[in-house]
């Protein structure tokens, strides 16, 4: 390749790359900040009417139109190998993706300004928060709910997280209508033991399970499910029974498991039992100010998200503590009102903005392609035919002499 040609393609990319960072800095100030976002908000899409793309279009018909008349004016009077004209082809592939491409540096800018606000650290931070708290802001109907709060949900203190049975009992043997359904719940407890051992099961071999006054046939009805290890056998089986609803140390608070916005690459089951422990501290053995510090923190980051909110940090400390001690009371009282939607929404979408931000939208991934690809062989056909005919025309003057 010519090195007059390689000194202009490269001073093309540099022109390119400081229009990039104009759109890049024009997108970091123009961010409305993370108070502002919605369910709709995403990184910029070309739109056709505003700013960016009025001003998109201009600038790469500008550039691409001065850029041809200086490639085909001053460079195309060589005949090129195919080695070259191949990597001249790349090239004009490269500076056409480059010229069509600003938008996405504005929404680089939006993203970088984003992540100045809300660093990924403090967003998690804020999670945490919330996946601790959640038990503690359902709306009062949702406390009803089997589904939400229910023993089989309990992740600690020990003997918990525990699974149910359920047994049917009839009443009168032939009224089939007569009846009560009663529900136990158990332990789960692991045991490990040498696989030769297992298969002797009904000869009391297994260590410790005389200790859990289990005989042999019972035992292996409780077994939930079992997995070889080497020469060894991981058995999970239905342990002691447990009454969540007589045990002091549990209320309904503690039923619930469910993570309002798990944290990116972190398994949810480790998040669910760090916040069941944070949440039972803060219930059962740190002092009543932890409960309130909580809340308000609570308080910040609703401020912090522009969130309408009426709870009041030292009631709503007083009603968890209540209903606490008042286990068996319905908490159509608690006073935790807020905008849960649009909590809700503003997370969901501050999620799909930092791990999935999109910046090329799906619905005009195909059009952008093709105008990438248009341009690039208008580009390189324009260059290819105006070389050939320069060349030729060349030729035919040398000759002509």
């Amino acid at each position: 390749m010519d090195k007059q040609l390689k000194k202009f393609l490269i001073k093309s990319v540099v022109v390119l790359s400081v229009i990039h960072l104009g759109y890049f800095i024009y997108g970091y100030f123009k961010f409305d900040g993370i108070n502002k976002i919605d369910i709709y908000t995403e990184f910029y899409r070309f739109k056709f009417y505003d700013d960016v793309s009025i001003s998109h279009f201009f600038i790469t018909s500008l550039f691409l139109f001065c850029f041809l008349v200086l490639l085909l004016r001053n460079h195309s009077k060589k005949k090129y190998s195919v080695t070259n004209t191949v990597k001249i082809g790349a090239s004009l592939l490269i500076i056409s993706f480059l010229s069509l491409t600003f938008f996405i540096s504005y929404s680089f800018g939006l993203n970088a300004k984003m992540r100045q606000e809300l660093p990924e650290k403090d967003f998690n931070k804020d999670k945490t928060l919330l996946n601790v708290l959640y038990p503690f802001l359902y709306n009062y109907t949702s406390y009803s709910s089997e589904k939400l709060f229910n023993p089989e949900n309990i992740l600690y203190p020990k003997p918990y997280p525990v699974i149910a049975e359920k047994d049917t009992i009839y009443y009168e043997p032939d009224n089939r209508e007569n009846y009560s359904v009663e529900t136990s719940y158990y332990s789960i407890d692991t045991l490990k033991v040498l696989s030769s051992d297992y298969k002797n099961i009904s000869s009391k071999v297994i260590s410790g399970m005389v200790d859990l006054g289990l005989e042999p046939k019972e035992f292996s009805k409780r077994i939930i499910s079992k997995k070889a290890i080497g020469d060894s056998t991981e058995i999970v089986f239905k342990g002691n029974e447990v009454n969540p609803e007589y045990d002091e140390d549990i209320c309904i608070f503690l039923e619930n498991k469910i993570l309002y916005s798990p944290i990116h690459n972190v398994s949810e089951t480790t998040q669910q039992y760090q916040n069941a422990v944070t949440r039972y501290k803060l219930l059962y053995k740190y002092n009543q100010d932890s409960m309130l510090h909580s809340f308000q923190r609570l308080d910040t980051l609703f401020k912090k998200y522009k969130i309408e909110s009426q709870i009041v940090p030292k009631d709503l400390s007083h009603d968890v503590f209540y209903f606490r001690d008042h286990n068996r009371e319905p908490l159509n009282e608690i006073r935790n009102t807020f905008d849960r939607a649009r909590l809700k929404e503003r997370f969901i979408t501050l999620e799909r903005l930092f791990y999935k931000p999109n910046y090329l939208h799906p619905s005009i991934q195909i059009i952008f392609m093709i105008v990438v690809l248009s341009v690039w062989i208008g580009l390189f056909m324009l260059y290819l035919i105006w070389n050939y005919m320069k060349t030729r025309n060349h030729q035919l003057s040398t000759e002509n002499k």
